[in-house]
């Protein structure tokens, strides 16, 4: 195809292209290829000038409508009809691709891009129409689709051109920008600190502990329902929630967290100490028995019934501020290991509410006899 040879007929050149392309080598067929584009460059042109006035600048969519020409150069087939067709085809889909996937400020997904563009539309028709602006439940009913996807639409097509936040707030000349006027200090921010240091203190006090302040903070139980689920009572409950939270507030005001004494050695932990003075051995118990703390008190009542040698147990209950059910059926235990030893026993000390415990549950006569 002569370089001077001005064609009017794109389809009349794609042709004559076509055909000597199909008979010609590879170096030829580069330099065929060449020639035929830069001959379609003023349709490529004239084609991207219809999208001008859009937001994009006009050489970044004659750059995209050459882009779409090389495509439908390559992909032609003359037996499949017009070149010009095709090309329009091709370059308009290759510039709305461009303005779908380049020109939004904000990433939309491609569908709700396609309903923006419907919803618009419908939009405009209406108004004229109906002299006003159309409800989007209206616009809703003329495309057959949810209102909610219609609100979602419009929602989205702020997404095109976004506001800036370094414009003007208050006029032209205002040193305000808008976003200036956007966001808050959030007052949360100060807290995230303070949520790292409890959740280590947290992992230094014991697993009972954590599932109370689990339950009571985050599942939002009562201290009943904690008492009912671990078996012990309200008030045993009430007692280790406020040691377990003094303990993280003094933490928490000190450089070096307190040492977590531990059921051993705290206040309301389990101590058994004993005591002879002639044929009689006395157990001094000291803290709360309960479901923890009963196996410990069982095994040392037992013991101390086997060291009486037909003497005497007492067992001092003068520092047990709280005996459950579990605590009860140690004494039971210990009763009948003391009958069948021949020992005798009796509690002693007992403080009012632990008495009247052990009187409500049979054990007033070992209470008597202290």
């Amino acid at each position: 195809m002569p370089a001077e040879r001005v064609l009017e007929d794109l389809d009349v050149a794609a042709t004559e292209y076509a055909v000597q392309f199909r008979d010609a080598d590879p170096a030829e067929r580069a330099a065929l290829r060449d020639e035929f584009a830069a001959f379609c460059l003023p349709f490529a042109t004239r084609m991207a000038r219809r999208y001008r006035g859009r937001g994009e600048a006009i050489e970044d969519l004659v750059q995209v409508a050459r882009l779409g020409l090389i495509k439908a150069i390559d992909r032609y087939d003359p037996e499949r009809g017009s070149f010009t067709a095709y090309g329009v085809i091709t370059i308009s889909g290759e510039l709305k691709r461009h303005f779908r996937d380049r020109t939004w400020g904000v990433h939309v997904p491609r569908r709700l891009q396609d309903l923006c563009l419907e919803v618009g539309l419908t939009s405009r028709v209406m108004t004229a129409e109906l002299s006003r602006t159309p409800t989007p439940e209206e616009i809703a009913e003329r495309l057959r689709i949810p209102v909610s996807e219609v609100s979602e639409a419009i929602a989205s097509a702020g997404g095109y051109t976004p506001a800036s936040l370094n414009a003007p707030a208050l006029g032209a000349d205002s040193p305000v920008e808008l976003g200036d006027l956007l966001g808050v200090t959030d007052a949360q921010l100060e807290a995230v600190d303070d949520k790292l240091t409890v959740a280590g203190l947290l992992l230094r006090i014991p697993a009972r502990e954590r599932q109370m302040l689990a339950m009571r903070f985050y599942g939002n139980h009562t201290q009943a329902e904690i008492a009912a689920e671990l078996g012990i009572s309200q008030m045993h409950v009430s007692r280790l929630l406020s040691r377990a939270l003094t303990w993280l507030r003094q933490a928490m005001l000190s450089d070096t967290p307190p040492r977590w004494e531990g059921i051993l050695d705290d206040t309301y932990g389990l101590h058994v100490s004993t005591a002879r003075a002639g044929d009689r051995l006395t157990v001094h118990v000291r803290g709360e028995v309960d479901r923890d703390t009963a196996d410990r008190l069982r095994l040392s009542l037992r013991q101390a019934v086997s060291a009486a040698d037909a003497g005497r147990v007492v067992i001092d209950l003068s520092a047990v501020p709280l005996l459950d059910a579990a605590g009860v059926a140690v004494l039971f235990d210990a009763a009948s290991a003391a009958s069948v030893a021949g020992v005798g026993l009796s509690l002693a000390g007992a403080q009012p509410q632990v008495a009247h415990i052990l009187a409500v549950t049979g054990l007033r006569d070992l209470l008597a006899t202290g």
